[in-house]
């Protein structure tokens, strides 16, 4: 799809971002893991990793992630475990989540409030951020399977380009 879009607009190879709703968060998640030399930063809502594809996770640099969840999602519970529809897929959960990409990213420091009030994790390498809106930060309702808030990830994802 990146390919095509190139031939057809000029587009700057160091500034192309990812992100998506529910199962499009699955696949911004899965991105980040196998795609991080083409994605200069990636924003999932209301999706985690799920634990089978958690495991095989290995992006091959530090990616900059900003996560969208609510604690009322009953498609991808806000603690883990197993979706709302009995499809088999058992999520890391969005705390989990949260740390699991601090650790890929070799985040060092504790994780703070930063100013549009989400938790980030800010010393990473390759000065990367990670960083997971919660309820009201998180867009929609605010609480449940919402679609991410545009005004905190288009200036997170904006920061950053491919080195």
């Amino acid at each position: 799809m990146i390919k095509k879009v190139q031939e057809e607009v000029c587009i700057n190879p160091r500034k192309i971002y990812a992100t998506g709703f529910s199962m499009g968060g699955g696949m911004t998640n899965h991105v980040a893991c196998n795609m991080a030399d083409v994605y200069a930063a990636v924003a999932p809502a209301a999706m985690d990793l799920n634990k089978t594809n958690s495991a095989s996770c290995n992006p091959v640099r530090p990616i900059p992630i900003i996560m969208f969840r609510g604690t009322q999602d009953i498609v991808c519970k806000y603690g883990g475990g197993l979706s709302g529809y009995n499809d088999g897929l058992d999520f890391l959960g969005a705390e989990a989540n949260f740390s699991f990409w601090a650790q890929k990213n070799g985040c060092t420091d504790n994780p703070t409030t930063n100013s549009n009030g989400c938790k980030e994790y800010s010393k990473c390498n390759g000065d990367v951020k990670v960083v997971l809106c919660v309820d009201k930060n998180a867009g929609g309702n605010g609480n449940g399977h919402d679609q991410g808030n545009a005004s905190i990830g288009w200036p997170f994802l904006k920061q950053f380009e491919l080195k």
